[in-house]
Protein backbone atom coordinates (compact mmCIF):
# COMPACT_ATOMS: atom_id res chain seq x y z
CA UNK A 1 0.00 0.00 0.00
CA UNK A 2 1.19 3.53 -0.84
CA UNK A 3 0.73 6.53 1.47
CA UNK A 4 0.78 10.27 0.75
CA UNK A 5 2.12 12.38 3.63
CA UNK A 6 1.75 16.16 3.18
CA UNK A 7 4.41 18.06 5.12
CA UNK A 8 3.09 20.86 7.31
CA UNK A 9 6.42 22.69 6.96
CA UNK A 10 4.88 24.31 3.87
CA UNK A 11 1.43 24.91 5.40
CA UNK A 12 0.06 28.29 6.50
CA UNK A 13 0.32 28.11 10.28
CA UNK A 14 -2.26 30.90 10.69
CA UNK A 15 -4.83 28.41 9.37
CA UNK A 16 -3.21 25.06 10.00
CA UNK A 17 -6.44 23.21 10.71
CA UNK A 18 -8.01 24.48 7.49
CA UNK A 19 -4.97 23.48 5.42
CA UNK A 20 -4.81 20.03 7.00
CA UNK A 21 -8.50 19.42 6.50
CA UNK A 22 -8.07 20.24 2.81
CA UNK A 23 -5.33 17.64 2.45
CA UNK A 24 -7.57 15.13 4.20
CA UNK A 25 -10.39 15.95 1.79
CA UNK A 26 -7.92 15.42 -1.04
CA UNK A 27 -7.03 11.95 0.21
CA UNK A 28 -3.93 12.39 2.39
CA UNK A 29 -3.00 9.30 4.40
CA UNK A 30 -0.40 10.62 6.85
CA UNK A 31 0.68 14.04 8.11
CA UNK A 32 4.44 14.69 8.04
CA UNK A 33 5.98 16.96 10.69
CA UNK A 34 9.48 18.27 9.96
CA UNK A 35 11.16 19.25 13.21
CA UNK A 36 14.30 21.41 12.86
CA UNK A 37 16.50 22.95 15.54
CA UNK A 38 18.78 25.36 13.64
CA UNK A 39 21.81 23.26 14.61
CA UNK A 40 21.59 19.91 12.82
CA UNK A 41 20.00 21.80 9.91
CA UNK A 42 20.13 25.55 9.13
CA UNK A 43 16.52 26.28 10.00
CA UNK A 44 14.12 26.20 12.97
CA UNK A 45 10.57 24.91 12.63
CA UNK A 46 8.51 23.73 15.62
CA UNK A 47 8.37 21.33 18.55
CA UNK A 48 6.01 18.94 20.34
CA UNK A 49 3.28 21.56 20.83
CA UNK A 50 2.60 21.71 17.08
CA UNK A 51 2.58 17.91 16.83
CA UNK A 52 0.05 17.86 19.67
CA UNK A 53 -2.05 20.44 17.79
CA UNK A 54 -1.95 18.28 14.65
CA UNK A 55 -3.03 15.33 16.78
CA UNK A 56 -6.06 17.31 17.95
CA UNK A 57 -6.94 18.25 14.38
CA UNK A 58 -6.75 14.81 12.81
CA UNK A 59 -6.54 11.13 13.63
CA UNK A 60 -4.34 10.45 10.59
CA UNK A 61 -0.90 8.95 11.19
CA UNK A 62 1.50 11.57 12.54
CA UNK A 63 4.92 11.09 10.96
CA UNK A 64 7.54 13.10 12.89
CA UNK A 65 10.95 13.64 11.29
CA UNK A 66 13.53 14.86 13.82
CA UNK A 67 16.25 16.92 12.15
CA UNK A 68 17.77 17.86 15.48
CA UNK A 69 20.80 17.35 17.68
CA UNK A 70 20.46 14.85 20.52
CA UNK A 71 17.00 13.57 19.53
CA UNK A 72 16.92 11.11 22.44
CA UNK A 73 16.24 13.98 24.82
CA UNK A 74 12.97 14.88 23.08
CA UNK A 75 11.70 11.56 21.76
CA UNK A 76 9.45 10.96 24.82
CA UNK A 77 7.89 14.41 24.40
CA UNK A 78 7.09 13.86 20.72
CA UNK A 79 5.63 10.44 21.48
CA UNK A 80 3.50 11.97 24.22
CA UNK A 81 2.35 14.65 21.74
CA UNK A 82 0.90 11.96 19.49
CA UNK A 83 3.65 10.94 17.07
CA UNK A 84 2.93 7.57 15.48
CA UNK A 85 6.29 7.39 13.71
CA UNK A 86 9.45 9.11 14.93
CA UNK A 87 12.41 9.23 12.56
CA UNK A 88 15.95 10.17 13.50
CA UNK A 89 19.02 10.78 11.33
CA UNK A 90 21.73 8.17 10.94
CA UNK A 91 24.21 11.07 10.62
CA UNK A 92 23.39 12.41 14.10
CA UNK A 93 22.67 9.40 16.31
CA UNK A 94 25.70 7.60 17.72
CA UNK A 95 23.95 4.61 19.29
CA UNK A 96 21.25 4.04 16.70
CA UNK A 97 19.96 0.71 18.01
CA UNK A 98 19.49 2.25 21.46
CA UNK A 99 17.61 5.22 19.98
CA UNK A 100 15.30 3.02 17.92
CA UNK A 101 14.59 0.99 21.04
CA UNK A 102 13.79 4.20 22.93
CA UNK A 103 11.29 5.27 20.27
CA UNK A 104 9.53 1.92 20.43
CA UNK A 105 9.50 1.92 24.22
CA UNK A 106 7.63 5.24 24.05
CA UNK A 107 4.89 3.63 21.94
CA UNK A 108 5.85 4.95 18.50
CA UNK A 109 7.28 3.24 15.42
CA UNK A 110 10.93 3.94 14.67
CA UNK A 111 12.41 5.38 11.51
CA UNK A 112 15.91 6.12 10.23
CA UNK A 113 16.65 8.95 7.78
CA UNK A 114 19.67 9.33 5.53
CA UNK A 115 20.80 12.51 3.78
CA UNK A 116 21.53 12.62 0.03
CA UNK A 117 25.28 12.16 0.60
CA UNK A 118 24.83 9.16 2.94
CA UNK A 119 24.93 5.74 1.24
CA UNK A 120 22.24 3.17 1.98
CA UNK A 121 25.02 0.73 2.94
CA UNK A 122 25.34 2.52 6.30
CA UNK A 123 21.98 0.99 7.27
CA UNK A 124 22.48 -2.66 6.40
CA UNK A 125 23.32 -3.68 9.97
CA UNK A 126 20.45 -1.74 11.57
CA UNK A 127 17.64 -1.91 8.97
CA UNK A 128 16.01 -4.94 10.57
CA UNK A 129 15.23 -2.85 13.67
CA UNK A 130 13.56 -0.03 11.73
CA UNK A 131 9.88 0.33 10.93
CA UNK A 132 10.65 2.98 8.32
CA UNK A 133 13.64 4.15 6.28
CA UNK A 134 13.48 7.72 5.03
CA UNK A 135 15.54 8.57 1.96
CA UNK A 136 16.11 12.33 1.77
CA UNK A 137 16.07 13.54 -1.82
CA UNK A 138 17.05 17.11 -0.91
CA UNK A 139 19.51 18.39 1.66
CA UNK A 140 17.39 18.81 4.81
CA UNK A 141 16.60 22.20 6.27
CA UNK A 142 14.26 23.99 3.88
CA UNK A 143 11.11 23.28 1.89
CA UNK A 144 10.75 23.95 -1.82
CA UNK A 145 14.04 22.42 -2.96
CA UNK A 146 14.52 20.47 -6.19
CA UNK A 147 14.59 16.68 -6.22
CA UNK A 148 18.10 15.15 -6.40
CA UNK A 149 17.62 12.42 -8.99
CA UNK A 150 20.78 10.51 -8.06
CA UNK A 151 18.98 9.48 -4.83
CA UNK A 152 16.66 7.21 -6.83
CA UNK A 153 19.23 4.43 -6.69
CA UNK A 154 19.11 4.50 -2.88
CA UNK A 155 15.35 3.97 -2.96
CA UNK A 156 15.93 0.97 -5.19
CA UNK A 157 18.67 -0.31 -2.88
CA UNK A 158 16.39 0.00 0.14
CA UNK A 159 13.66 -1.92 -1.69
CA UNK A 160 16.06 -4.64 -2.89
CA UNK A 161 17.59 -5.07 0.56
CA UNK A 162 14.14 -5.36 2.12
CA UNK A 163 13.06 -8.04 -0.31
CA UNK A 164 16.28 -10.07 -0.15
CA UNK A 165 16.29 -10.07 3.66
CA UNK A 166 12.54 -10.51 4.15
CA UNK A 167 12.22 -7.25 6.12
CA UNK A 168 9.10 -5.16 6.67
CA UNK A 169 10.19 -1.52 6.92
CA UNK A 170 8.39 1.13 4.90
CA UNK A 171 10.43 3.24 2.48
CA UNK A 172 9.69 6.94 2.70
CA UNK A 173 10.96 9.68 0.38
CA UNK A 174 11.14 13.35 1.34
CA UNK A 175 12.25 16.25 -0.81
CA UNK A 176 11.15 17.79 -4.08
CA UNK A 177 8.26 15.39 -4.72
CA UNK A 178 5.98 16.73 -7.47
CA UNK A 179 3.46 15.37 -9.96
CA UNK A 180 6.32 15.22 -12.48
CA UNK A 181 8.47 12.76 -10.53
CA UNK A 182 6.23 10.95 -8.04
CA UNK A 183 5.53 8.04 -10.41
CA UNK A 184 9.26 7.47 -10.92
CA UNK A 185 9.79 7.53 -7.15
CA UNK A 186 6.93 5.07 -6.70
CA UNK A 187 8.36 2.72 -9.31
CA UNK A 188 11.73 2.80 -7.51
CA UNK A 189 10.07 1.27 -4.45
CA UNK A 190 8.77 4.14 -2.31
CA UNK A 191 5.84 3.47 0.03
CA UNK A 192 5.39 6.86 1.75
CA UNK A 193 5.61 10.10 -0.23
CA UNK A 194 6.26 13.38 1.60
CA UNK A 195 5.01 16.41 -0.30
CA UNK A 196 5.24 19.96 1.02
CA UNK A 197 5.21 22.87 -1.38
CA UNK A 198 3.69 20.81 -4.18
CA UNK A 199 0.60 20.50 -1.96
CA UNK A 200 0.42 23.62 0.19
CA UNK A 201 1.85 26.16 -2.28
CA UNK A 202 -0.07 24.92 -5.29
CA UNK A 203 -3.00 27.30 -5.06
CA UNK A 204 -5.46 24.43 -4.60
CA UNK A 205 -4.56 22.10 -1.75
CA UNK A 206 -7.44 19.69 -2.31
CA UNK A 207 -6.80 19.20 -6.01
CA UNK A 208 -3.02 18.96 -5.70
CA UNK A 209 -3.41 16.34 -2.98
CA UNK A 210 -5.82 14.37 -5.17
CA UNK A 211 -3.43 14.57 -8.12
CA UNK A 212 -0.44 13.26 -6.19
CA UNK A 213 -2.51 10.56 -4.51
CA UNK A 214 -3.79 9.33 -7.87
CA UNK A 215 -0.27 9.15 -9.29
CA UNK A 216 1.08 6.80 -6.63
Amino acid sequence: MKFLAPSILSADFTKLADDLNKTIEGGADWIHCDVMDGIFVPNISFGPMIVAAVNRITGLTKDVHLMIKNPDALIPEFAKAGADYITVHQEEVVHLHRTLSLIKSCGAKAGIAINPATPFSTLTDIAEYADLILVMTVNPGFGGQSFISSCLKKIEQAADFREKNNLNYLIEVDGGITSMNIKEVSDAGCDVFVAGSSVFSSGNIIESTKTLKNLI
